[in-house]
């Protein structure tokens, strides 16, 4: 039996590659809606060689018993309609930064807990696209040797920004001004993601910090980061040093992170095998490499994390919570 689900932000980079993701999996649908926007109202999109057309979202837009809504669309859409949407018996699956930090809301990533499904009360947030690839990593490291602190370095794909961000490396490699970033991103790295606070940190860094807590459970660990965005189309990059509470044997490491859900160990130094944006684009799984014992501290460790920041760092990883929702 099918379910009837809505993709809302369906004409973005995101919802357009959850509607791809839904196809691939073959997800049970027995009814589709495809929301947006008044201004791509009426756009067609295909879906399993059937046409569809994109309506404009609208507060009654969820009185038709729609089970599952991905939603993603922006922050203050999601603040406005997600609860409409739940409270007319809809789950709700936000890929905005809206309800993450919210107590009340459950902030999954199904290789790493999903018991926190259960307790939703119809919103259940996707993470940030680095802290999803980071998480399935660290977690099988966290739950065998407790870690202590983690210092997070990313490098993350322009369309993390969406499609004005994809299509400022497009136009600045052909010398135009960006739209998005406020400096050219082509042949450049700019060590600005999102807004700066207070504290001088920006908001992607602060969100890698919250999130990496709740998400493991642990209010009181450790970390600092440094987030880049840096002229790649697609996959983010994390070097992340990580400080365990137990020593360990490198043999450890490797076989707990082989043994990982949703994690590729790709780490061949000898024959030049790591992980990069190149490697990872259109795949679900999270890449490893370059692991290797941090010689400034007792019980270090340095890996290289690379996924498709679009599939798992967002599409995906909402697609995984509706199938368990399924179940």
């Amino acid at each position: 039996m099918g379910v009837k689900v809505a993709v809302v932000g369906a004409t973005g980079l995101v919802g357009r590659k959850i509607l791809e993701v839904l196809q691939e999996k073959n997800f049970p649908i027995d009814k589709l809606y495809l929301f947006a926007s008044q201004k791509s109202a009426g756009k067609t999109m295909m879906f399993k060689d059937k046409e569809y057309t994109v309506e404009e979202l609208k507060e009654d837009s969820f009185d038709r018993g729609i089970d599952i809504a991905l939603f993603s669309a922006g922050a203050s859409t999601s603040l406005k309609f997600a609860p409409i949407a739940s409270q007319k018996g809809c789950i709700v699956v936000d890929n905005s930064s809206a309800w993450r930090m919210d107590k009340n809301v459950p902030l999954v990533v199904p290789e790493v807990n999903p018991e926190d499904i259960s307790w939703n009360k119809g919103i259940i947030a996707n993470p940030n696209c680095s802290t999803i690839q980071a998480v399935v990593a660290l977690k099988p490291l966290n739950d065998k040797f407790n870690i202590r602190r983690i210092v997070y370095s990313t490098y993350q794909a322009v369309s993390g920004a969406g499609q004005v961000g994809y299509s400022d490396l497009v136009n600045g490699v052909k010398g135009e001004q960006p739209k998005k970033f406020p400096y050219p991103i082509a042949y450049n790295v700019l060590p600005h993601i999102d807004s700066f606070m207070e504290n001088g940190y920006t908001k992607e860094e602060i969100k890698m910090v919250n999130e990496t807590r709740k998400i493991l459970h642990n209010d009181s660990l450790r970390i600092t980061a440094t987030t880049a965005r840096v002229p790649v189309f697609y996959g983010h990059c994390e070097s992340i040093n990580i400080e365990f509470e137990k020593s360990f044997d490198m043999k450890d490491i490797f076989s707990t992170l082989n043994s990982a859900p949703g994690v590729i160990v790709y780490d061949d130094v000898k024959n030049q095998i790591y992980p990069m944006p190149i490697t990872v684009e259109g795949k679900d799984e999270v890449y490893v490499g370059r692991i290797r014992r941090d010689e400034s501290v007792d019980s270090g460790i340095n890996i290289w994390v690379v996924a498709d920041n679009i599939r798992k760092g967002a599409a995906t990883n909402a697609v995984q919570i509706a199938q368990l929702l399924l179940k």
